[in-house]
């Protein structure tokens, strides 16, 4: 990101920096961004592991727990009063008393979980039981998709706006905007209600690309769908226009109207987004709902291609080093993870991870160089399904048992929400470039089924105490994210 910043941003960037590392010296702390897609399972993940750590919960992967080393884990307040809190027992709640998923991330937040353990060696049990605090920030990927935009002219937003918004998977949701985009004179005199129209359709339009029937992903800016506090704000009522060649706008024509707010958006959003979140993080994790692009198609999963290789190329990773990081921070482990494992048989979770790898190759092989950590996992942060099988003739069909959410449907079947129900979901392809395939080849895939099914009902002991919430491979996300931390 370094062309994308000025040195006064990055001036505030080590200040905050060295502030922070003067702050660890008496507690110290590592910061973890958690982000992805709308859907794709941040609320969720949070919640989980949280829940799981706090409460002791089956991980066998994750070393410091596993072994007996963690005294206790528990919530404390968090450092930055500024930004709000992750509502952690609202979210427990839902889960576990109405058997309900959680609202989805819609701003940004933060929430400290506290870890006091031993440490796996002798001389630093000796020293002291060891204390380590993670400061864990929740927020949209979409807002990521806006960072690439610090580096772009408001021309060359619009030119890529128009012709994305004119591809095949876009042209008859986009066509609204369109229409009135390409009737407006750029050196018109500035029209606050045509600016506000053109802004609400061209937000419309990037609302219907989310649909789960398209379910595309490259959608900035990414406040249009998320405004959070800047809801109405002239920073955020602007839209691209059509047809601008070079040079710059007629004074207090349309678009010098366009360009300020274009501007203001990238100084006043953009950028504090970054400098005050983004740059501080020690650790990422990046959720990916590839079955949901999958059910949609080729459009959808090239798409979410291109999100994925936008969002990671907004990070700053590289491996720590003790005299940079005191004014620098650097992401040295960043975990890709591919959510809702448990709506696949585990024999597919190998293709899964595999698919999603496929996805972020380009960006993954850009942070390795850097010499950053970067793994991918198929995973589940709460199990809502067990597996099974089913006979069909001769055959033995390995099968997922759940509650699909009400209003779920496969082919002619709609559930009530309520029912239990198996299901094949099919398989995924042996090979992730079967799925990038267009036309004639792509339906000649297997046909998948994939529903949302219910949070499930947590077991209980012997003694009736409720366990922690079930799990795929949440313990050896922990285990990279953390685990050295912890040693």
């Amino acid at each position: 990101m370094p062309s994308l910043t000025t040195f006064t941003d990055e001036a505030r960037i080590a200040l905050d920096t060295v502030a922070d590392r003067a702050a660890g010296l008496w507690s110290p702390a590592i910061r973890l961004g958690v982000t992805g897609l709308s859907r794709a399972g941040k609320t969720v993940f949070i919640s989980s592991l949280v829940h799981n750590l706090i409460h002791g919960g089956r991980l066998p992967l994750f070393e410091a727990q596993a072994s007996g080393r963690i005294a206790r884990a528990y919530l404390e307040q968090q450092p930055d009063d500024a930004v709000p809190r992750f509502q952690y027992e609202d979210h427990i709640a839902s889960l576990l008393d109405e058997r309900i998923w959680p609202q989805s991330t819609r701003s940004i937040s933060e929430l400290r979980l506290t870890i006091e353990y031993e440490s796996a060696s002798a001389w630093g049990r000796f020293l002291s039981r060891g204390r380590l605090s993670v400061d864990i920030v929740d927020y949209p990927g979409e807002w990521l998709l806006d960072l690439p935009l610090l580096g772009k002219s408001y021309e060359a937003f619009s030119r890529e706006a128009v012709e994305l918004a004119a591809g095949p998977a876009r042209a008859d949701l986009s066509a609204d905007w369109r229409s009135l985009a390409e009737t407006v004179d750029p050196d018109a005199p500035a029209d606050e209600m045509l600016a506000r129209h053109l802004h609400e359709l061209f937000s419309a339009y990037l609302a219907a690309c989310k649909q789960e029937s398209r379910a595309l992903s490259t959608l900035p800016p990414g406040r249009f769908l998320m405004p959070g506090d800047l809801d109405g704000s002239p920073a955020l009522t602007f839209a691209p226009l059509a047809g601008l060649d070079g040079g710059r706008g007629k004074p207090n024509s349309m678009r010098a109207m366009m360009e300020r707010r274009y501007e203001a958006y990238k100084t006043h959003v953009i950028k504090p987004f970054f400098r005050e979140h983004i740059a501080r993080l020690d650790r990422q994790i990046v959720l990916v709902d590839a079955m949901q692009a999958i059910n949609a198609g080729p459009s959808a999963i090239a798409d979410l291609e291109r999100s994925i290789g936008e969002i990671l190329a907004c990070f700053r990773p590289g491996k720590s080093r003790f005299l940079t990081d005191l004014v620098m921070r650097r992401i040295d482990r960043i975990l890709i993870a591919a959510t809702k494992a448990d709506h696949l048989h585990h024999e597919s979770h190998d293709r899964m991870q595999a698919i999603v790898r496929r996805l972020a190759e380009r960006a993954i092989a850009r942070a390795g160089f850097s010499g950053a950590e970067v793994e991918v996992v198929a995973m589940a942060a709460i199990r809502a399904t067990r597996e099974g099988t089913v006979k069909q003739g001769r055959q033995n069909l390995p099968v997922i048992i759940g509650t699909p959410l009400a209003g779920e449907t496969i082919g002619g079947e709609t559930f009530d929400g309520q029912t239990e129900t198996a299901i094949f979901p099919g398989d995924l392809p042996d090979t992730p470039a079967a799925l990038f395939r267009k036309g004639s080849e792509a339906a000649a895939e297997p046909e998948l089924r994939f529903v949302r099914f219910r949070p499930p009902k947590l077991e209980r002991t012997a003694e009736g105490l409720t366990l922690s919430l079930p799990h795929i491979r949440l313990d050896r996300a922990l285990q990279f994210l953390l685990g050295d931390q912890l040693a």
